[in-house]
């Protein structure tokens, strides 16, 4: 297990890198970059964690927000939205503990499930603190619940309540999403990591395509553009690293969803396995740089907070 003066190093390694970056200046961009998606977690606890395993000597290490904002702030990160891996549902508390004592974290995508008897009493329990923005479905609960009425109400709950929905899956995740935005157009929905979509390069995938479109439709719905280096790693090799292979999906999802509706996350520390922060940021700065200030300063903050709307 990499220790904590190990991961330190390190970080502070990639901090001195990014003296390189236009955004390393003491005035950073000029404009608050939020990191909406990343993962925080500590299996020196007593009660250790059930995500990561320990089997998996790259994510099972301490990884707090300390650790992130050392490499993250002096590339511009202003902020992040964390979302919550772990099932265990005090776990959901363990993160709001953490933001209360620290600025930087905006809000948490909590893990709860939907269509459970104790469900909703845990919406009201957390909702409470207003740094808990919303839940994280997978696209499987999401099938097997569309028809069912009690999973239906508490997602309503979430609605009703100014909280959203981030949802995780492929590209078949996409007709689900359409679905579920027509039963319940006031509900707010991020998608995560542009579905998942395997990138290469110049070479789109027509269904997945079909699917942002119809998804794309509904106003209140928003897709993260995160996972990008994962999902263009291949056999355990890093990720390119020239921001114009990504170009075509990222063009692709530009002219579908359009400035208003596109968010940025990293998945960090998962994407770590592909490609380091500093490649990752670089890749959507150099795009959405290209659509001009307006369309980035969106991309990085403003679209994030229609969506989660943190105070």
């Amino acid at each position: 297990m990499t220790t904590r003066r190990e991961f330190l190093a390190g970080s502070l390694g990639l901090a001195a890198a990014a003296s390189m970056w236009p955004f390393a200046a003491a005035a950073g961009p000029g404009y608050p970059i939020v990191d909406t998606h990343t993962h925080f977690y500590d299996p020196q606890r007593p009660q250790g964690v059930p995500w990561p395993g320990k089997d998996d000597k790259s994510l099972y290490r301490q990884v707090l927000p300390e650790h992130f904002e050392a490499f993250a702030k002096p590339l511009g990160v202003t902020g992040t939205v964390i979302v919550e891996a772990s099932p265990w549902v005090e776990d959901n508390q363990w993160v709001l503990d953490i933001a209360d004592h620290d600025p930087f974290v905006l809000g948490l995508v909590g893990n709860l499930t939907p269509g459970k008897p104790e469900f909703a009493g845990h919406v009201k329990r957390f909702a409470a603190n207003r740094r808990f923005r919303g839940i994280r479905v997978n696209s499987g609960p999401l099938k097997t619940g569309l028809d069912k009425a009690e999973f239906l109400a508490d997602i309503k709950r979430l609605a009703d309540a100014d909280l959203e929905l981030d949802i995780n899956g492929g590209p078949e995740l996409l007709p689900l999403v359409d679905q579920l935005a027509t039963k319940l157009p006031d509900l707010r929905i991020v998608i995560n990591h542009l579905a998942n979509v395997k990138i290469d390069g110049p070479h789109l995938n027509a269904e997945w395509q079909a699917g942002m479109q119809a998804a794309a439709r509904h106003k209140q719905v928003f897709l993260k553009v995160s996972a990008l280096v994962e999902s263009a790693a291949r056999d355990g090799r890093t990720a390119p690293k020239d921001p114009q292979y990504y170009f075509p999906i990222l063009e692709s999802v530009w002219q579908t969803w359009g400035e208003d509706r596109l968010i940025y996350g990293s998945n960090w520390p998962v994407s770590d396995r592909a490609g380091d922060y500093a490649t990752v940021l670089k890749i959507v700065s150099e795009f959405f740089q290209s659509k001009g200030r307006a369309a980035t300063e969106k991309f990085f903050a403003k679209n994030a907070k229609a969506a989660y709307r943190w105070s």
